[in-house]
């Protein structure tokens, strides 16, 4: 599975960014398809995955929304009013029993 991503930029705070993964090759639609994210210093983190249901991580409930294309092969996460604690790279991933995948990564950067 390869996975491409697209969308991350230099925005001001309260901006807003889309983020889009497309998946190719051998991918199962049955799949896990989200994003982490991992700052400067800082451990990689979940922000949102999408299966059966959506799931975020606490800090940008409200602000981030997830979704997927009808074939569960791209995967957006829709970002509004952006802090500059959201700057990271952003990295798409994908999972389908045992098989994990991860894009390139997509640099955030929010400034104050």
């Amino acid at each position: 599975v390869r996975l491409v991503e697209s969308g991350g930029g230099l925005v001001q705070a309260g901006d807003s960014l889309r983020l889009s993964c497309g998946a190719s090759g051998s991918y199962a639609s049955v799949n896990v398809m989200g994003w982490y994210r991992q700052a400067a210093g800082k451990e990689r983190e979940m922000v949102a995955t999408i299966g059966m249901t959506a799931n975020y991580v606490d800090s940008v409930k409200g602000r981030f929304t997830i979704s997927r294309n009808k074939a569960r092969n791209t995967v957006y996460l829709q970002m509004n009013n952006l802090k500059p604690e959201d700057t990271a790279v952003y990295y798409c991933y994908y999972r389908y029993r045992d098989i994990e995948a991860w894009g390139q990564g997509a640099q955030v950067t929010v400034s104050s």
